[in-house]
């Protein structure tokens, strides 16, 4: 009889015969996402500290944006060119969880966006809430878009460089 398909499946045993906790149990890949979710946190705030704030702009949240097209424009780039790299590797996998489920993570901000799209709207400027949503959501589609195509030539062209010398890409 199976387990249910609810049970994660088990591990292969790593050094020494012991089973491997999944990658999203493991105390250390978690404490990357940690530690880069506060970084980008702190990053998001000094954002927030440098624009300019909603109230002095016709009540556009310039921070919110940039952030999130900023993020989504690092996070397409970001995952493209370590895919263009070839397969995961612990360090690759590294640097996907800190700098992108973590301090990418702790960037950028939808939540924020809806909060601050609900005040537009419950302050009566509705075309304005409309506006940045569109915004929002179409740059940063378009900013992820090209993230990806500039991963992929980063990618690329490192793989290309890295041939040409003889060293080893898939570190």
């Amino acid at each position: 009889m199976s387990a249910p398909a609810s049970e994660p499946s088990p591990t292969p045993p790593g050094p020494g015969g012991r089973r491997r906790l999944p990658a999203h149990l493991r105390p250390a890949l978690i404490g990357l996402v940690a530690l880069g979710g506060a970084l980008g946190s702190a990053a998001r705030h000094g954002t927030e500290i440098v624009l300019p704030p909603a109230g002095t702009t016709g009540g556009w949240p310039l921070a919110t944006l940039a952030v999130n097209l900023l993020g989504a424009f690092a996070l397409g780039f970001g995952l493209e060119a370590l895919a263009r790299l070839g397969r995961e590797t612990p360090v690759r996998r590294n640097v996907r969880l800190a700098g992108g489920t973590g301090f990418l993570g702790g960037f950028t901000t939808y939540s924020a966006l809806a909060l601050e799209t609900e005040r537009l709207l419950s302050g009566g400027q509705a075309g304005v809430a409309v506006a940045y949503v569109l915004v929002s959501l179409v740059l940063g589609a378009l900013c992820c878009l090209a993230g990806v195509v500039l991963g992929e030539r980063a990618g690329a062209a490192y793989l290309r460089r890295s041939r040409a010398v003889g060293t080893g890409a898939d570190r």
